[in-house]
């Protein structure tokens, strides 16, 4: 996946800088390289002995992190203020103190960049740059106390725990058609958008109805997973999403079945009873069950999912499937990404990427091999990498956590387009599989799509037959490699990524014609090519540059 967000900073010069071996992000995404690289703010190299298995091996080394000797103290914010120096840096995050001094010289982003958020609630500053990242383990010796008074409010829920509680165990008499309605939780809330639920029960079925009062649903926006008795459901809306969370009141089949009324925004969840036995209620809501709020308020949630295959795709690449669990229902959607997480040394370390097909369809036709029940996920692997290293390592029938799909890509952003032009830079590529197929083979308005690929050899271009196959299939789609050390005899096109060469390639079909413009790689090849585009003319409602 591309890994990057657009920096207002000025993009690294020298090509080697970019190819300086950095080991770790500490805050758990794990950069192998400065190409990798993806927050907003500019890396900086580290210093030997500062990488990701140096702050582990410090954190484990019993070394008082905190200054206290092991008491964790109440903060108030006049004595948080006071710790604003690098030499003494106390940060507060989501109403928890840390002195993140020791840390200073292990933070790939530079010392600069945790001052900004020296002696103050750092939460908002943390949550633009990485807001799935999982301080709590990573700073857990460094956690000084809590804030005397919480300076985030928690997210308001629609209706209490113990309102559901009494709801959810309301029983309901046998209606004329046989089944047995459960009382509708509704929401404190009298917003016309706020969804609801309704279940009933067969002899062998439990069936939940979610009203989401959106039109247009599909599966993409509907999440699903049921563990044991844990049920747990979310409903994408717009910006927001609605949870239903239930421990269920007996065990079910490992099955799960969604239907979805689009046009009406009915949700259907159908679970299989392991004993044909009469609920008496649905179960016990937990913490967030009936809430409805703002996605990055909500927070990842994970699920494990078995390697069941792992093939080459160039000397330095792999293409990775997963399977869901049985019980999951999960979809993600075109140009989004997923978080993976692996426990290294007893840290957990979580990186993003952006599942593919398993290959490019040339029949434009989905993939036969390509359900619902895989994740393909292309994945490049560093020498140095702590944590594609990790992966490469993986054997078939182990088990990695996946989260929830997250990115602001919208697929009307190509439906509206009539010339698309895809901007990408090694594994760059990848947002750009599913795009490249849905605008090949739903978007009829379309006249032109290119894709312009940066690499450095030709040994490192990611499927090239398949995209050559590709361009003689579909007179509208061209090809255009592109490479910065291409040996003596290479006859294509060579350099980086500029301000001519984009001239070049990238031109509207007709003067007037709408065009988008996708962008994924290096952060600094990704800074530069919006620049560059910028520059051309280009609007910014033209031009989207996938981040993580």
């Amino acid at each position: 996946m591309c890994r990057r967000r657009v920096s207002l900073r000025p993009a690294p010069s020298s090509g080697r800088q970019q190819e300086a071996v950095v080991r770790a992000h500490h805050g758990y995404y794990i950069p192998d390289k400065l190409e990798e690289f993806g927050p907003t703010f500019l890396w900086v190299p580290l210093k030997p002995g500062r990488s990701l298995m140096d702050w582990i091996r410090l954190t484990k080394s019993g070394k008082d992190m905190t200054g206290l000797k092991g008491r964790l103290i109440e903060v108030t914010e006049d004595e948080l203020a006071k710790h604003n120096k690098k030499e003494d840096c106390w940060i507060c995050i989501r109403g928890f103190v840390y002195n993140v001094t020791p840390y200073m010289e292990y933070h790939p982003g530079g010392e600069d960049e945790l001052m900004k958020a020296a002696g103050t609630d750092g939460t908002d500053l943390f949550d633009q740059v990485h807001r799935w990242v999982n301080y709590e383990s990573m700073l857990k010796e460094c956690l000084v106390g809590r804030m005397a008074v919480k300076p985030i409010a928690a997210p308001k829920e629609i209706t209490s725990v113990s309102e559901e509680k009494k709801q959810l165990n309301v029983g309901h008499g046998v209606c004329p058609s046989g089944m047995l309605p459960e009382k509708k939780i509704l929401g404190a809330s009298s917003k016309d958008l706020t969804p609801s639920y309704d279940w009933f029960q067969t002899d062998s079925l439990i069936t939940i109805v979610i009203y989401t009062k959106q039109k247009d649903m599909n599966a993409e926006l509907v999440i699903l997973d049921c563990e044991d008795k844990l049920l747990r459901g979310e409903i994408i809306v717009d910006d927001y999403s609605y949870l239903l969370e239930v421990d269920l009141d007996r065990a079910v089949q490992e099955y799960v079945a969604v239907n979805i009324a689009e046009k009406v925004g009915k949700v259907e969840i159908i679970l299989k009873k392991k004993d044909n036995v009469h609920w008496k209620i649905l179960g016990q809501p937990l913490e967030n069950h009936n809430t409805f709020m703002k996605r990055t308020d909500r927070g990842l949630f994970y699920r494990k999912c078995k390697l069941v295959s792992k093939t080459e795709v160039t000397h330095d690449t792999r293409l990775f499937c997963l399977l869901l669990p049985e019980s999951t229902h999960l979809r993600v959607p075109i140009g989004q990404h997923v978080y993976l997480k692996q426990i290294i040394a007893g840290t957990e370390v979580v990186k993003p990427y952006t599942p593919v097909l398993p290959f490019l369809p040339l029949d434009f036709q989905e993939p036969s091999c390509h359900d619902s029940a895989h994740i393909y996920l292309m994945i490049k692997i560093y020498s140095c990498g702590l944590f594609t290293q990790a992966l490469d390592h993986l054997q078939i029938g182990d088990y990695i956590s996946v989260s929830n799909p997250e990115g602001s890509f919208k697929k009307s952003q190509v439906q509206t387009s009539e010339d698309l032009f895809l901007l990408a830079a090694g594994t760059g590529f990848t947002p750009m599989v599913k795009l490249l197929h849905f605008a090949l083979t739903e978007v009829s308005c379309l006249r032109t799509v290119k894709l312009i690929f940066f690499n450095r050899t030709e040994d490192d271009i990611l499927w090239r037959n398949q995209l050559q196959q590709l361009a003689l299939k579909d007179e509208r789609f061209e090809v255009q490699f592109i490479l910065s050390q291409p040996i003596r005899d290479w006859v294509g096109k060579q350099g980086m990524i500029s301000s001519s060469l984009l001239s070049e390639f990238v031109k509207r079909s007709r003067k007037d014609s709408k065009v988008l413009i996708c962008i994924c790689g290096p952060a600094p090849f990704t800074e530069q090519g919006v620049q560059y585009l910028k520059d051309l003319g280009y609007s910014q409602e033209e031009v989207h540059p996938f981040t993580a």
